[in-house]
Protein backbone atom coordinates (compact mmCIF):
# COMPACT_ATOMS: atom_id res chain seq x y z
CA UNK A 1 0.00 0.00 0.00
CA UNK A 2 0.79 3.87 -0.97
CA UNK A 3 -0.01 6.68 0.91
CA UNK A 4 0.09 9.98 -0.84
CA UNK A 5 -0.03 13.00 1.20
CA UNK A 6 -1.31 15.86 -1.24
CA UNK A 7 -2.53 18.35 1.27
CA UNK A 8 -0.70 18.53 4.71
CA UNK A 9 -2.62 21.29 6.34
CA UNK A 10 -5.58 23.22 7.94
CA UNK A 11 -8.28 25.11 6.76
CA UNK A 12 -7.28 28.51 5.76
CA UNK A 13 -3.75 26.96 4.30
CA UNK A 14 -0.05 27.49 4.60
CA UNK A 15 0.86 30.31 3.77
CA UNK A 16 -2.54 32.15 5.06
CA UNK A 17 -3.47 34.68 3.27
CA UNK A 18 -2.32 38.16 4.38
CA UNK A 19 0.22 36.46 7.07
CA UNK A 20 4.35 37.21 6.92
CA UNK A 21 5.12 34.69 10.37
CA UNK A 22 8.02 32.81 9.49
CA UNK A 23 6.15 29.47 8.45
CA UNK A 24 4.10 31.28 6.22
CA UNK A 25 7.26 33.34 4.29
CA UNK A 26 9.33 30.25 4.19
CA UNK A 27 11.49 28.51 1.71
CA UNK A 28 11.16 24.97 2.72
CA UNK A 29 8.48 23.55 0.50
CA UNK A 30 8.00 21.12 3.89
CA UNK A 31 6.31 24.56 5.24
CA UNK A 32 3.58 24.49 2.39
CA UNK A 33 0.54 22.96 3.19
CA UNK A 34 -2.27 22.61 1.20
CA UNK A 35 -5.82 21.67 3.06
CA UNK A 36 -5.77 18.03 4.41
CA UNK A 37 -6.32 14.78 1.72
CA UNK A 38 -4.68 11.76 0.72
CA UNK A 39 -4.57 9.18 -1.90
CA UNK A 40 -4.18 5.93 -1.06
CA UNK A 41 -3.43 3.27 -3.17
CA UNK A 42 -4.00 -0.50 -2.59
CA UNK A 43 -3.82 -3.67 -4.48
CA UNK A 44 -6.39 -3.37 -6.78
CA UNK A 45 -7.75 0.46 -5.61
CA UNK A 46 -7.12 3.84 -5.58
CA UNK A 47 -8.90 6.04 -3.10
CA UNK A 48 -9.10 9.22 -2.17
CA UNK A 49 -9.69 10.69 1.42
CA UNK A 50 -11.41 14.41 1.07
CA UNK A 51 -11.59 16.25 -1.34
CA UNK A 52 -11.24 20.08 -0.66
CA UNK A 53 -10.83 23.55 -2.64
CA UNK A 54 -7.23 22.81 -3.48
CA UNK A 55 -7.76 19.52 -4.99
CA UNK A 56 -7.12 20.24 -8.65
CA UNK A 57 -3.85 22.17 -7.60
CA UNK A 58 -2.86 19.01 -5.92
CA UNK A 59 -3.00 16.20 -8.80
CA UNK A 60 -2.24 18.51 -11.95
CA UNK A 61 1.17 17.03 -11.78
CA UNK A 62 0.06 13.77 -10.85
CA UNK A 63 -0.31 10.88 -13.11
CA UNK A 64 -3.90 11.17 -14.03
CA UNK A 65 -5.69 7.48 -13.57
CA UNK A 66 -8.73 6.44 -12.14
CA UNK A 67 -10.12 6.72 -8.56
CA UNK A 68 -11.71 3.97 -7.08
CA UNK A 69 -13.83 6.28 -4.72
CA UNK A 70 -13.79 8.81 -2.20
CA UNK A 71 -13.99 8.04 1.79
CA UNK A 72 -15.30 11.64 3.38
CA UNK A 73 -14.52 12.52 6.68
CA UNK A 74 -17.06 15.15 7.11
CA UNK A 75 -18.82 18.29 5.59
CA UNK A 76 -16.95 21.24 6.18
CA UNK A 77 -15.65 23.12 2.85
CA UNK A 78 -11.96 22.49 3.57
CA UNK A 79 -12.36 18.39 3.35
CA UNK A 80 -15.08 19.10 0.34
CA UNK A 81 -15.13 21.53 -1.76
CA UNK A 82 -12.92 20.33 -4.90
CA UNK A 83 -15.74 17.49 -5.56
CA UNK A 84 -16.59 19.08 -8.68
CA UNK A 85 -13.22 18.78 -9.69
CA UNK A 86 -13.95 15.33 -10.28
CA UNK A 87 -15.46 15.74 -13.23
CA UNK A 88 -12.35 15.24 -15.37
CA UNK A 89 -11.80 11.78 -13.66
CA UNK A 90 -15.48 10.19 -14.47
CA UNK A 91 -13.96 9.47 -17.99
CA UNK A 92 -13.09 6.43 -16.15
CA UNK A 93 -16.20 5.36 -14.91
CA UNK A 94 -18.14 6.63 -12.30
CA UNK A 95 -16.52 7.56 -8.64
CA UNK A 96 -18.13 6.80 -6.15
CA UNK A 97 -18.71 9.28 -2.74
CA UNK A 98 -18.59 6.97 0.86
CA UNK A 99 -20.16 9.58 3.65
CA UNK A 100 -22.41 9.20 6.77
CA UNK A 101 -25.81 10.18 6.29
CA UNK A 102 -26.20 13.49 7.71
CA UNK A 103 -23.23 14.24 4.88
CA UNK A 104 -24.45 12.82 1.91
CA UNK A 105 -27.80 15.23 2.96
CA UNK A 106 -25.96 18.00 2.86
CA UNK A 107 -23.96 17.40 -0.98
CA UNK A 108 -27.74 16.54 -2.11
CA UNK A 109 -28.70 20.51 -0.94
CA UNK A 110 -25.24 21.88 -2.02
CA UNK A 111 -24.75 20.13 -5.26
CA UNK A 112 -28.74 19.21 -6.38
CA UNK A 113 -27.34 18.91 -10.10
CA UNK A 114 -24.94 16.04 -9.15
CA UNK A 115 -27.85 13.82 -7.77
CA UNK A 116 -31.15 14.42 -10.06
CA UNK A 117 -31.67 11.45 -12.24
CA UNK A 118 -30.99 13.44 -15.44
CA UNK A 119 -27.99 15.10 -15.77
CA UNK A 120 -26.47 17.22 -18.34
CA UNK A 121 -23.52 16.84 -19.88
CA UNK A 122 -20.29 17.37 -17.96
CA UNK A 123 -21.57 17.22 -14.40
CA UNK A 124 -19.28 14.56 -11.83
CA UNK A 125 -21.02 11.50 -12.39
CA UNK A 126 -20.11 11.17 -8.39
CA UNK A 127 -23.00 8.43 -6.50
CA UNK A 128 -23.37 9.20 -3.20
CA UNK A 129 -23.20 6.01 -0.93
CA UNK A 130 -24.34 6.12 3.10
CA UNK A 131 -21.93 4.41 5.23
CA UNK A 132 -21.71 3.83 8.59
CA UNK A 133 -19.66 4.11 11.94
CA UNK A 134 -18.24 0.47 12.55
CA UNK A 135 -19.94 -0.90 9.69
CA UNK A 136 -16.82 -2.29 6.89
CA UNK A 137 -17.49 -1.58 3.34
CA UNK A 138 -15.52 -3.19 -0.05
CA UNK A 139 -14.14 -0.50 -2.79
CA UNK A 140 -13.10 -3.36 -5.29
CA UNK A 141 -11.42 -5.72 -2.96
CA UNK A 142 -10.17 -3.35 -0.06
CA UNK A 143 -11.58 -3.55 3.06
CA UNK A 144 -12.29 0.04 4.14
CA UNK A 145 -13.50 0.68 8.14
CA UNK A 146 -15.45 4.06 9.23
CA UNK A 147 -14.70 4.46 12.67
CA UNK A 148 -16.10 7.47 15.08
CA UNK A 149 -14.08 10.31 16.22
CA UNK A 150 -15.12 13.78 17.62
CA UNK A 151 -14.32 17.11 16.36
CA UNK A 152 -15.48 18.89 18.99
CA UNK A 153 -18.94 18.08 19.57
CA UNK A 154 -19.64 17.19 16.26
CA UNK A 155 -19.38 13.24 15.11
CA UNK A 156 -16.94 12.77 12.11
CA UNK A 157 -15.24 9.56 10.39
CA UNK A 158 -11.76 8.36 10.49
CA UNK A 159 -10.86 5.15 8.15
CA UNK A 160 -9.14 2.11 8.89
CA UNK A 161 -7.80 0.69 5.90
CA UNK A 162 -5.67 -2.51 6.12
CA UNK A 163 -2.67 -1.22 8.43
CA UNK A 164 -3.47 2.24 8.16
CA UNK A 165 -5.20 4.64 10.13
CA UNK A 166 -6.67 8.13 9.02
CA UNK A 167 -8.22 10.82 11.42
CA UNK A 168 -8.14 14.60 10.66
CA UNK A 169 -10.08 17.26 12.68
CA UNK A 170 -10.22 15.06 15.60
CA UNK A 171 -10.48 16.36 19.07
CA UNK A 172 -10.96 13.07 20.92
CA UNK A 173 -12.52 10.23 19.97
CA UNK A 174 -14.40 6.76 21.85
CA UNK A 175 -12.95 3.92 23.22
CA UNK A 176 -14.06 1.93 20.70
CA UNK A 177 -12.27 3.58 17.89
CA UNK A 178 -8.77 3.22 19.86
CA UNK A 179 -10.32 -0.65 19.63
CA UNK A 180 -10.28 -0.69 15.89
CA UNK A 181 -7.48 0.93 15.24
CA UNK A 182 -4.89 -2.15 17.43
CA UNK A 183 -2.13 -3.12 15.54
CA UNK A 184 -1.75 -0.77 12.97
CA UNK A 185 1.45 0.14 10.92
CA UNK A 186 1.00 3.49 9.96
CA UNK A 187 -1.38 6.04 11.75
CA UNK A 188 -1.82 9.42 9.84
CA UNK A 189 -3.60 12.20 12.10
CA UNK A 190 -4.55 15.46 13.02
CA UNK A 191 -2.31 18.12 15.01
CA UNK A 192 -3.55 21.35 14.42
CA UNK A 193 -0.86 23.77 16.54
CA UNK A 194 1.01 24.02 19.82
CA UNK A 195 -1.58 26.02 21.57
CA UNK A 196 -4.80 24.33 22.24
CA UNK A 197 -7.48 24.92 20.14
CA UNK A 198 -11.25 23.60 21.31
CA UNK A 199 -12.43 21.40 18.20
CA UNK A 200 -9.11 20.24 17.03
CA UNK A 201 -6.24 18.12 19.25
CA UNK A 202 -3.00 19.96 19.45
CA UNK A 203 0.52 18.52 19.41
CA UNK A 204 0.72 17.28 22.63
CA UNK A 205 -2.49 15.74 22.59
CA UNK A 206 -2.19 14.88 19.02
CA UNK A 207 1.22 12.85 20.61
CA UNK A 208 -0.67 11.10 23.70
CA UNK A 209 -3.23 9.32 21.22
CA UNK A 210 -0.03 8.73 19.05
CA UNK A 211 1.79 6.92 21.77
CA UNK A 212 -1.70 5.45 23.45
CA UNK A 213 -2.18 3.46 19.81
CA UNK A 214 1.83 2.57 19.15
CA UNK A 215 1.61 1.75 15.57
CA UNK A 216 4.84 1.72 14.27
CA UNK A 217 4.98 5.38 12.53
CA UNK A 218 2.45 7.85 12.79
CA UNK A 219 2.43 11.69 10.95
CA UNK A 220 1.03 14.49 11.61
CA UNK A 221 -1.45 16.24 8.87
CA UNK A 222 -4.26 19.03 9.31
CA UNK A 223 -1.15 21.51 10.82
CA UNK A 224 -1.49 25.64 10.92
CA UNK A 225 1.00 27.98 10.95
CA UNK A 226 1.14 27.67 14.41
CA UNK A 227 2.59 24.08 14.36
CA UNK A 228 5.85 25.79 13.84
CA UNK A 229 8.75 25.50 10.91
CA UNK A 230 8.47 21.64 9.39
CA UNK A 231 12.63 21.92 10.29
CA UNK A 232 12.53 22.40 13.61
CA UNK A 233 9.59 20.54 14.83
CA UNK A 234 10.66 17.88 13.91
CA UNK A 235 13.66 17.80 15.39
CA UNK A 236 11.26 17.91 18.79
CA UNK A 237 9.26 14.79 17.85
CA UNK A 238 10.14 10.89 19.14
CA UNK A 239 11.91 9.09 16.73
CA UNK A 240 8.78 7.08 15.07
CA UNK A 241 6.36 10.29 14.87
CA UNK A 242 6.88 13.11 12.16
CA UNK A 243 5.40 16.03 10.74
CA UNK A 244 3.97 14.71 6.89
CA UNK A 245 4.33 16.99 4.55
CA UNK A 246 2.33 17.88 0.75
CA UNK A 247 4.16 14.73 -1.36
CA UNK A 248 4.97 13.08 0.57
CA UNK A 249 4.60 8.95 -0.14
CA UNK A 250 4.35 6.76 3.05
CA UNK A 251 4.28 3.04 2.05
CA UNK A 252 2.91 0.25 4.13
Amino acid sequence: MKVRIIGSGTSTGVPQIGCTCSVCTSSDPKDNRSRASAIVETDDARILIDCGPDFRAQVLHLPFERIDGVLITHEHYDHVGGLDDLRPFCRFGSVPIYAEDYVARGFRLRMPYCFVDRRYPGVPDIPLQEISVGHSFPINHTKVLPLRVMHGRLPILGYRIGQLGYITDMLTMPEESYEQLAGIDVLVMNALRVASHPTHQNLEEALTVAQRIQAKETYFIHMSHDMGLHAEVEKSLPENIHLAFDGLDIYL
